[in-house]
């Protein structure tokens, strides 16, 4: 049996998502959160030696990493779904942003969290310089760049309903968190195609029934 270490709130949900859509068997191991750190516990370093979520388990191996999984499972168990066919200009757009979710839009997004987050917890003495270094960051480099990214998904959409074509893959399932992350603080701005296939995406039965599996998950509102 597959198993998904489940942790809440996190990239693993997108994992509960594709296992639903292709209608796989699996199990659920859920893990939480520390209340003040917010990371992951350390049970979860049992399962693999970093500690993060998501890994999945089946039979003898152990795979983290949610690019890495998510092919991992469309390859073993997608029976030809969730990718386009072989040798098609699709077939290069679906590496593209299946990649680029992790390896391009999540970076400033985390960085933003950081510089957000760093000055609330620095000593009273250098919050003040803290704060203003995270600002100057943000302004000056983070921002534009999530914003040309943003541009560059909403164009994409231009061209087909999903990241790969008319079809919903895993390069859907892929972007889905960073487009959530950008939405969870209203970075989305007048990209109306972005917005809807977001929608698009939140509505579909498997998207719900792996919420109701997964249990309360932010980004989906």
């Amino acid at each position: 049996m597959l198993i998904v270490h489940h942790l809440n709130n996190s990239r693993s949900q997108r994992v509960l998502w594709l296992l639903e859509e292709l209608g796989t068997p699996y199990e659920i191991r859920a893990y939480q959160r520390d209340a003040k750190t917010m990371l992951a516990p350390p049970e979860l370093r049992a399962v693999h030696p970093l500690g993060k979520s998501p890994v999945i388990t089946d039979a003898s191996l152990t795979i983290a990493e949610t690019g890495a999984i998510v092919e991992y499972i469309i390859e073993l168990y997608g029976q030809g779904r969730m990718i386009p066919a072989a040798g098609t200009p699709e077939l290069l757009r679906y590496r593209y942003w299946l990649h680029f979710a992790e390896g391009s839009a999540m970076p400033p997004l985390v960085m933003t969290l950081l510089f957000t987050e760093i000055p609330k917890r620095a000593p009273a003495l250098v919050r003040p310089i803290a704060r203003m270094i995270g600002k100057t960051v943000q302004t000056g480099f983070l921002n534009p760049t999530i914003d040309a990214q943003l541009d560059l998904m909403e164009a994409e959409l231009g061209h087909s309903t999903y990241f790969a074509g008319p079809e919903l893959t895993g390069a859907d399932v892929m972007m889905s968190f960073p487009v959530e992350a950008a939405a969870s603080r209203n970075t989305l701005g007048n990209r109306p195609k972005l917005k809807a296939w977001l929608a698009a995406l939140h509505a579909r039965p498997a998207y719900q029934l792996a919420l109701q599996k997964g249990g309360p998950y932010a980004y989906a509102s």
